[in-house]
């Protein structure tokens, strides 16, 4: 539990927020149902282990930031409680609430001992990554998909370093529970296309001779669209993403809508198999772009749309 001023609301409260919700509790020393909540608060606060942070705000000792969240939500009474995520407040309650119904309330917003547990271990899986410890990320990845099973974002980041690490059987495992999710979500449908690329080049151009079957079939003729593709994904099975999105831009140069669109969706799904993870800004600032992803992402639009 934080005190919460004018001073240090900027950062107990609008930054804190950005990292795990905060529950602002608005109060007053003469205001009896005030001191019968606070104490239900700060066993919730422990009860919940760092899933959210919880912040007291005395009105009468800053009654602006108390009068301006009132004005808000349209409240004239305290205990008043806000709870703020990603810097903004976004719901809030009245009243002397009993334990029960003020954890009914949280768990709108807050995530489950599952999700945080998978969030974490998903940050230092990235945190790992970063330090060029790949066996410490795939753990702490294994890890998070066991905590959240239902988390596909962190189940796409596991698939994802299997794949890079070679792991293709483990990658097919590990993305089973998901595979139905492909033809809905632009990211596991990227991963499917880079196991059906792994998988095509098993069967079909595994011999050392197979980048110069391709060259010389496209040397013969610039539209066998069909060699074309087939290099892109021998390319694609060797994470050679750039050399792969050119063969395919080669494709939409030619004929945007070969093939029910393949080149296109595939450029799509290397866009997403090759994007850093999104860094967390402040609200309303724009996280920083990838330089190879953008560049990439004009080209096909340019390409597209001409």
């Amino acid at each position: 539990m934080t005190e919460i001023t004018l001073e240090n609301f900027e950062t107990e409260v609008i930054a804190a927020s950005m990292q795990a919700p905060v529950l602002l509790d608005i109060w007053a020393e003469w205001c009896g149902p005030c001191k019968q909540l606070g104490p239900v608060l700060e066993q919730v606060e422990t009860e919940y282990a760092g899933r959210f942070s919880l912040g007291k705000l005395d009105a009468d000792k800053v009654p602006q930031i108390a009068g301006q969240l009132s004005q808000m939500f349209g409240v004239r009474s305290i205990p008043f409680c806000v709870l703020f995520k990603q810097g903004q407040p976004v719901d809030g309650f009245v009243g002397a609430l009993p334990a029960a119904e003020v954890r009914q309330f949280l768990d709108k917003h807050v995530p489950s001992a599952e999700e945080a547990l998978a969030q974490t271990e998903e940050e230092q899986a990235l945190e790992a990554l970063a330090d060029g410890d790949t066996n410490t990320a795939l753990e702490k990845l294994q890890h998070a998909v066991a905590a959240d099973p239902a988390n596909d974002e962190v189940r796409f980041d596991y698939v994802k370093l299997l794949l890079q690490l070679g792991h293709e059987d483990d990658a097919k495992v590990a993305f089973a529970p998901v595979i139905a999710k492909a033809g809905t979500s632009r990211s596991l449908s990227a991963l499917k296309a880079w196991m059906d690329a792994i998988d095509f080049v098993a069967i079909n151009a595994s011999g050392a001779s197979a980048e110069a079957d391709f060259d010389a079939k496209i040397t013969a003729n610039k539209r066998d669209f069909e060699a074309r593709f087939a290099r892109a994904r021998w390319l694609m099975a060797q994470q050679r993403w750039t050399d792969a999105m050119d063969e395919l831009l080669e494709i939409l140069m030619r004929d945007k809508t070969w093939n029910d669109e393949t080149a296109r969706k595939t450029c799509v799904a290397i866009l997403e198999l090759i994007e850093p993870p999104k860094v967390k800004v402040a609200d309303g600032q724009i996280p920083p772009q990838d330089p190879v992803v953008a560049t990439y992402r004009r080209r096909l639009s340019s390409v597209v749309l001409s």
